[in-house]
């Protein structure tokens, strides 16, 4: 029986163990990234990362032997946009046919926005839910920076660019908080019709429950936030009852992973089957080499073998940083920008793709983004920190030599003089003026279209794709599926998914260690 998961055919076997069937454990916590975790002696669910996490959902649902999953919700799984995603593959399941059933000892908002999708959703008897809303806010150090005789001197190209009102300002400024309180209306917007749907209530008494806020086990259940209290070890006799049957031992998600997703079956032995590359970049752009943030170096490197590399036929870069190193943006966007030319780039956005992320992403053909995605920040900011008045208060002097009217003009020994800010102001606006460039060739549109929706303006995924921002909705799967098909793919074609950037080596030795652990607890071994 074959099965596929987005780009890749899978070959299902029966599981030893379980020929009349059996329900899936996946473990979802804090430890959920983007990628699976290295580190040595993992053998829990949380050591998948996003991608496994929904491909296994995913080949679950169209599993005959699943007969149902249970999801153990420890603790703020992922941001807002990986949220999103989980939910939607719990729904699937669903729409399946399969019962889910998620329990959290104590669950807060993010893990009842995933619950909700669940059959069933059980807390712990002396746990506590906590339905506290949103909040979104802002470290501002203008008073620190005041005390310490100390000048934040700030250029930004956009009136909504807030990033350096950090050191500018001692809270929020009007823009700033417009743009905030937009964001977390649309996400505020989704949970409550999360929740609604999900636990079967009207959007208005959701809206009520937020406002009390805390819940003991047995208030969350009279509201109907949750179904049930039971303790851990009762969670076994808990799933019997909902399946109805008798249910042995739910097999782990890292396991069913090795078993049914991660294996490739047979190869064809005279012909290489096409791959997509799945490539993750988080954190900050910066220039340089190495694995910290997003390296201009180490990524245009990996982005140039791909496009050498036959085998690869599109390639899916997966998003999440909020911008950074203006240069280094524009050194990638042009490697992108060649990638693209010779084979189809989609990108998949996460929790924040906003800034130099955005700029990155006007390279690709397709741009997919979870509509609670932060995303835009079309704008520039640059400036310098002055430490005038805090050396002379420390009594520390220094003094230079200088040659050329700007000399100084990097220096944090003063602030900017005139002509340097002039001059500085003009840089901004150039990068500013290229950067909007860049988002109308990419997204096709005219340049006052996209000045109506820039000047360093965020905005939601759902709000981004009707202003054009982006392409569709979606997550890391549908941005796999957009890549198959863009590379002239068909459905019974069948193609290799490379994660990069690739994981050690004994990433794989851990794996098969897990997985003859669970078959010797077995016997089956």
């Amino acid at each position: 029986m074959n099965a596929r998961r987005a780009g890749r055919r899978i070959f299902l076997r029966p599981a030893p163990g379980h020929r009349g069937g059996f329900w899936l454990r996946v473990r979802l916590g804090r430890a959920l990234g983007e990628q699976r975790e290295s580190g040595p002696l993992r053998a829990r669910g949380s050591a998948l990362g996003l991608l496994d996490v929904l491909q296994t959902l995913g080949v679950a649902g169209r599993d005959p032997q699943v007969r149902g999953v249970l999801v153990e919700l420890e603790g703020g799984a992922g941001g807002w946009s990986q949220r999103q995603a989980l939910r939607r593959a719990l729904t699937g399941l669903r729409n399946a046919g399969k019962p889910v059933v998620a329990f959290g000892e104590t669950l807060a908002t993010g893990d009842l926005y995933v619950g909700s999708a669940a059959s069933k959703l059980w807390i712990a008897p002396g746990g506590s839910v906590h339905l506290t809303g949103l909040r979104a806010e802002g470290v501002f150090l203008r008073g620190l920076l005041d005390h310490l005789d100390v000048e934040a001197e700030v250029i930004r190209a956009g009136t909504y660019k807030s990033a350096g009102e950090t050191f500018t300002r001692s809270s929020m400024s009007p823009e700033q908080r417009a743009e905030l309180e937009r964001l977390v209306d649309d996400l505020f917007d989704d949970l409550v019709a999360a929740l609604s749907e999900g636990r079967g209530m009207a959007p208005e008494r959701v809206r009520e429950l937020v406002d009390e806020g805390l819940f003991t086990a047995a208030s969350a259940r009279a509201a109907g936030l949750v179904d049930k209290a039971l303790y851990p070890d009762e969670i076994d006799a808990g799933v019997r009852e909902v399946a109805a049957a008798a249910v042995e031992k739910p097999v782990d998600a890292v396991a069913y992973h090795a078993w049914r997703v991660a294996d490739s079956a047979w190869l064809p032995l005279l012909r290489e089957p096409p791959h997509v590359a799945y490539v993750v970049a988080r954190g900050m752009i910066r220039r340089g080499r190495g694995l910290r943030g997003i390296a201009t170096e180490t990524l245009r490197a990996l982005l140039r073998r791909l496009r050498e590399d036959d085998r690869v036929r599109g390639v899916v870069l997966r998003l999440d940083t909020p911008g950074g190193d203006g240069l280094a943006s524009d050194l990638l966007w042009r490697e992108l920008s060649l990638l693209a030319r010779e084979k189809p780039l989609v990108v998949s956005m996460g929790d924040v793709t906003a800034s130099g992320g955005y700029y990155l992403a006007t390279a690709a053909a397709s741009v997919l983004a979870e509509a609670g995605t932060l995303t835009g920040s079309i704008g520039v900011v640059g400036g310098k920190v002055n430490l005038e008045g805090l050396y002379e208060r420390l009594g520390v002097r220094r003094d230079a030599v200088e040659r050329g009217a700007k000399a100084g003009l990097f220096s944090e020994t003063r602030g900017f003089t005139p002509v340097e800010r002039s001059s500085l102001r003009a840089q901004v606006d150039s990068v500013y003026e290229t950067f909007v460039a860049r988002v109308a060739e990419g997204r096709r549109l005219a340049p006052e279209a996209v000045e109506r929706v820039a000047q360093g303006r965020i905005w939601s995924g759902a709000r981004a794709h009707a202003l054009g921002l982006v392409d569709a909705l979606g997550g890391p799967l549908e941005a796999l599926a957009e890549a198959v098909q863009r590379a002239g793919l068909g459905a019974a074609d069948r193609v290799l998914v490379d994660v990069h950037p690739r994981l050690p080596r004994f990433a794989g030795l851990r794996t098969w260690a897990g997985l003859t652990l669970v078959r010797w607890m077995r016997g089956e071994a």
